[in-house]
């Protein structure tokens, strides 16, 4: 046990470094930092012009940007590159056999693979959500500040927006990493999984639950406004969401089976550099 934990660390550090230094990996920062972006012209705009804020208002953005731009696309485009590369970016570059000449199990290289880019994707995206809320509310004054965040729900949803973020990390870089060692292509996997999470909302009940946006929607603090139309009311629609005490443990067990599939899927990977 010793010797697979040593293991998985030496994994991590490996591929923490591969990940947050990757040049092809630099458009992952852009996508996370988009919104922080468009949240800081907004301060600018705010403060240069001397427009009036209203913090219920800016609530109701940040929800909407969170949910439609954040959830969607952000994280899950940034769980596309990060863990799809984990394994199939490894045999785009054919390195992926030294690591499996090493005296290694398998299912010990995937746990430190993932839990890698795990880190790597809260870490990225974590700091994005936390700059994203401190740009939204800093053009407030210190009064309005302590009454939203110390007598309101501001702290509350700045913890739920934060966790939401982690388990996206999680529920989506699972299904990204399993994508990476059972397809080549890493864009169909991608494609059948955008479509059916933008398609949640139309779904009947017992099917949206089969889904990663159906628990990450059912953890927003705040209800996306209908006033914002369609099609993004619709997409933001969920009739019967899931509690914590079951969405945070739904989604922690797909990703923990997921991983658990991969791990036992490696032993048959077999590496074909000339069929890539």
């Amino acid at each position: 046990m010793n010797l697979w934990l040593a293991q998985i660390v030496a994994v991590i550090r490996l591929e923490l470094r591969k990940t947050f230094f990757a040049k092809r990996g630099l458009w992952i920062y852009i996508l996370a930092g988009l919104p922080l972006f468009l949240f800081s012209v907004r301060d600018f705009a705010v403060i240069h012009y001397h427009q009036n804020a209203d913090i219920g208002q800016d609530t109701n953005i940040f929800a909407g940007v969170f949910q439609f731009f954040f959830l969607r696309l952000a994280i899950f485009f940034g769980c596309v590159g990060i863990f799809m590369n984990l394994i199939r970016g490894e045999m785009l570059d054919r390195s992926l056999h030294y690591y499996f000449l090493a005296p290694i199990r398998r299912e010990v290289l995937m746990a430190g693979k993932f839990i890698a880019g795990l880190v790597s994707a809260i870490v990225i995206f974590g700091a994005s959500a936390v700059l994203q809320f401190a740009a939204m509310y800093a053009v407030f004054d210190r009064p309005t500040l302590e009454e939203f965040f110390l007598r309101g729900d501001g702290l509350h949803h700045f913890i739920a927006y934060l966790g939401v973020t982690v388990l996206a990390c999680i529920g989506y870089g699972s299904v990204f990493l399993a994508a990476g060692v059972l397809m080549r292509n890493p864009i169909i996997p991608a494609a059948v999984m955008l479509v059916w999470e933008s398609i949640n909302s139309f779904l009947p009940a017992f099917l949206q639950k089969f889904s990663v946006i159906y628990y990450l929607k059912s953890l927003c603090p705040v209800e996306v406004p209908s006033q914002v139309g369609p099609p993004f009311s619709l997409l933001a629609v969920n009739p019967d969401p899931a509690s914590p005490l079951v969405a945070v443990p739904s989604l922690v067990l797909l990703s923990i089976l997921v991983v658990v599939w991969s791990g036992v899927r490696i032993r048959r990977l077999e590496i074909s550099y000339g069929a890539d």
